[in-house]
């Protein structure tokens, strides 16, 4: 099974919305778990998306208290650490799908790719590493395609 993080906006644009919705559902529908970090944004509408599929949904989540998850979640998990979970979200995924996104999904990619985990960029952050790296965001123009480049690229052997 492929657990597969999205990143991106907790404010954003209706498209980066539709587009997270998008990729959560083909998430749900290949059977994969969407690992998100459970607020508003990218991380409601991919997993609202995927619930939609009757897929699951993880949510890693910055404060003390689950009930702060958003109403897709099927897991929530309270880690109290703010944005420092954006680690766990890294780690636990096999690959990352980031939509869109700001600072806080610039760290994530960050992680991830530190990590070794594939990062496919869909209306996303496009990196160009300083000298030559071995892991670099794939991108994507559509959501079947970034998940698509997510289930073949992941790495689950976390």
């Amino acid at each position: 099974m492929h657990y597969i993080a999205v990143v991106g906006g907790s404010s954003c644009s209706e498209e980066e919305k539709m587009l997270a919705r998008q990729v959560g559902a083909e998430i749900g529908r290949k059977g994969g778990v969407v690992v998100c970090g459970g607020g508003s944004g990218v991380m409601e509408a991919a997993s609202a998306g995927a619930r939609e599929e009757g897929g699951t949904v993880i949510g890693i989540l910055p404060g003390d208290s689950t009930l702060e998850g958003n109403p897709h979640l099927s897991f929530a998990v309270s880690t109290g650490m703010g944005e420092a979970r954006n680690a766990i979200i890294a780690k636990t995924a096999g690959a990352m799908i980031a939509v869109g996104g700001e600072y806080g999904t610039l760290s994530e990619i960050a992680l991830a790719l530190k990590m070794g985990k594939p990062v496919i960029g869909l209306k996303s952050w496009l990196l160009k590493p300083p000298r030559e790296l071995s892991k670099t965001v794939v991108t994507a123009e559509s959501a079947a395609e970034a998940v698509e480049k997510a289930f073949f690229l992941a790495n689950d052997n976390n």
